[in-house]
């Protein structure tokens, strides 16, 4: 696997191109690749530009001194049923009968492996001080008990786990809606006992009922509204109470699961990507490999470049070559802090929304004043903020507790860690010592903020020179030293947790990025925002797609199905024939 893609960091004033794709995240390698392999146009036409010098926007992995494995710092997995991706990776089927023989879609080579989310008998849920196993809900139901908690939950809902309190939910709304039951019963099905939900909807399905699910309750404020236009934070909490709510928002791992975004898109959400069973992989080379691995073959054409380091500052229809390129696009380049022009037919604003505000707002595209759908439509999705930390231990303490893999969760200001793994020669081990989202991002800005890094420690096979060249990515000390009192209070003092020897702290809300994640809000129409964000303004070829403005935010599948539905509608491309013509991709 080849991470060694040339970058160019220079310029080449009065450039003249077919399309500038602003951004080399997924969504923009992705179009590149697509537009030069299909021989829409010439590579030398279709040129990538970044601020960052690197690939990949908010996919980043990393390999710490005294570790032969790699650590993710942002998105770390897919799931087999998100398409493109999984054939990316893994190449396609030659025959229906036989899906094992894959062919490769890329030429650079990735080993996809399973993500574990390890073994729920042995991780550990710690709420409200109260320490308990993951299967603890589980162990009690199969006894015919109910497991007693610090929450105060209605007795309708007492007993229940947090995956199987949201699939309750999600059933009774469904089922109150005299058309969804209709139309979807036999897909929407309730089980032998009062815990057992399942839903086999399709996203197809999903796509047909989400802009016309009403909510149904007759004592309840919101009823006879649209489900699109509602909270989900409301309608969890007319469903199952304020304090149901916060034993959803706290057991089930994520904030950013339960804020206030669209109720009708958190539906799928939940019962598909954050349902017990789920299965993930990942890439053994990291899963940023995907990234590297679409621009190098989009690098393999003569004449292909990606401009790192060079930012978009503003584009204008207003300039002199306007005769035969319809924008000029003004870049500062970082190395020189010097601007220069490119000449361009089309654009890709391949960004999240923060990236796209950063841009001149005086423009002719983003004026207000001009285009005030387009400033309405930008704002349709929740910057989610998030950042990780990842922490390097002399051996995995977490062993003795029966751990291997997966996450522990809890209440504490940390939510979350994974056990990323050990090296089998140093055993050094890596631990995601912290996994913040939303509320508990101002706990953690007041330390990482802090000018006192921690200190690197030597290790087996990872000396202070190598260490001390991470020292730009240290968390702070203050930061690392709250981490550890959260790490040993939800893991008990039946283990002793030593200090780390190394650190890897990011925060996704610094620019150009402004969040790991999206969500959209409610009350849009994401039906209609969808596609209009593909092509904003019918009289211009500018197009803006990613993460942020999909139906899949939080996951690169997300990104790859805007940018393959902007190339089919507005470019022109077929559906390559690697994907299969059942695949749907979304509004």
């Amino acid at each position: 696997m080849n991470k060694n893609t040339p970058l160019n960091t220079g310029k080449h004033p009065d450039l003249k191109i077919e399309v500038a794709i602003i951004g080399a995240g997924t969504s923009g390698l992705y179009t590149a690749y697509r537009l030069v392999t299909d021989k829409k146009y010439k590579a030398s036409e279709v040129q990538i530009f970044d601020m960052n010098s690197k690939l990949g926007g908010r996919l980043e992995s990393v390999i710490m001194p005294g570790m032969n494995f790699w650590g993710e710092l942002g998105g770390m997995r897919y799931l087999t049923s998100q398409q493109i991706v999984t054939t990316l990776i893994e190449g396609y089927p030659l025959t229906e009968k036989d899906p094992t023989k894959r062919k490769p879609v890329l030429q650079d080579k990735m080993t996809p492996v399973p993500f574990p989310m390890g073994d729920s008998s042995k991780l550990l849920m710690y709420l409200r001080k109260e320490r308990f196993k993951q299967d603890a809900w589980n162990v009690a139901q199969a006894d015919g008990k109910k497991l007693p908690t610090r929450y105060y939950l209605n007795d309708e809902d007492f007993g229940f786990s947090s995956d199987q309190l949201f699939n309750k939910i999600i059933y009774d709304v469904l089922m109150a809606d005299p058309w969804v039951k209709k139309k979807y019963k036999s897909k929407i099905i309730k089980g032998d006992t009062i815990y057992d939900y399942s839903f086999e909807l399709t996203s197809r399905d999903w796509d047909d009922i989400k802009p016309k699910l009403v909510y149904n309750f007759p004592k309840s404020p919101y009823n006879k509204r649209k489900v699109n236009d509602l909270g989900f934070w409301n309608l969890i909490k007319d469903q199952v109470s304020q304090e149901g709510y916060e034993f959803l928002a706290n057991a089930g791992g994520y904030y950013s699961n339960t804020i206030n975004w669209n109720s009708a898109e958190a539906f799928p959400y939940m019962v598909g990507d954050f349902s017990a069973g789920t299965i993930y992989k990942t890439i053994e080379e990291g899963y940023d490999s995907i990234a590297y691995a679409i621009a190098n073959s989009y690098m393999e054409h003569e004449g292909a470049t990606i401009w790192s380091e060079n930012k978009l500052l503003t584009f204008t229809k207003e300039h002199s070559s306007k005769k035969t390129h319809k924008y000029e696009l003004t870049f500062l380049n970082l190395k020189t802090n010097s601007e220069w022009r490119v000449y361009a037919n089309s654009l890709v604003l391949a960004m999240p929304r923060k990236s796209l505000e950063l841009l001149d707002q005086n423009n002719f595209f983003f004026d207000i004043n001009e285009n005030s759908v387009l400033n309405k439509n930008i704002r349709s999705v929740i910057m989610e903020p998030a950042f990780k930390i990842l922490m390097g231990f002399k051996y995995p303490w977490w062993k003795e507790l029966g751990i291997d893999s997966g996450h522990s969760i809890t209440d504490l200001p940390m939510r979350q860690c994974y056990y990323f793994g050990t090296d089998p020669k140093t055993d050094n081990s890596m631990l995601l010592g912290s996994y913040g989202d939303m509320e508990t991002e101002t706990f953690w800005k007041a330390l990482s903020d802090d000018k006192v890094l921690f200190e690197v420690k030597s290790a087996k096979s990872a000396s202070l020179k190598e260490l001390h060249e991470l020292n730009d990515v240290q968390a702070t000390k203050l930061m690392v030293g709250e981490l550890m009192n959260q790490l040993r209070e939800l893991h008990g003092d039946k283990v002793t947790i030593p200090d780390p020897y190394v650190t890897y702290f990011k925060d996704w809300t610094d620019d150009p990025f402004g969040a790991g994640y999206h969500a959209w809000k409610a009350g849009y129409s994401v039906k209609n925002v969808m596609p209009y964000m593909r092509k904003p303004v019918v009289s211009e070829q500018i197009h803006i797609c990613g993460e942020a403005y999909s139906d899949q935010q939080g996951w690169v599948e997300g990104a790859f199905c805007e940018a393959e539905k902007m190339l089919q509608q507005h470019f022109g491309l077929k559906r390559p024939k690697w994907l299969s013509p059942k695949y749907y991709l979304g509004w």
